[in-house]
């Protein structure tokens, strides 16, 4: 999947890399929106339809699962982004592409790629 002219779920509970992620896919044409909470992401999930999304696994002490799964049954394409390295997952989104902090466009493409 290309990102040119998609809208894109950012999730990201720290702000500033949120920033400098919205602006990555600024940079290839997406239209981004950036949610700072599981609880945002979620409201903007279920009022807004998205092409696509990134999620920060741990948001807060709390996991974006709920929100992945829900984008997932809408058929949005999610990529799962960690500064934690490889976790363990439930076994209904083990297959859910995951990228590592600190976020990099290439590693991005290839994610959505898969």
């Amino acid at each position: 999947m290309k990102l040119t002219g998609n809208k894109v779920l950012l999730v990201e509970d720290e702000p500033i890399i949120g920033f400098e992620l919205e602006d990555m896919m600024a940079s290839e044409g997406a239209s981004a929106v950036l949610a700072c909470s599981l609880s945002e992401g979620l409201q903007l999930a279920r009022r807004h339809s998205f092409d696509a999304a990134i999620l920060d696994v741990n948001l807060h002490g709390q996991e974006s699962y709920p929100l992945a799964r829900e984008l997932l049954q809408a058929r949005v394409p999610v990529i799962f982004a960690t500064g934690y390295g490889n976790q363990t997952r439930p076994d209904d989104l083990a297959s859910v592409p995951t990228v590592t902090k600190p976020y990099d466009i290439c590693a991005i493409r290839a994610a959505f790629t898969c």
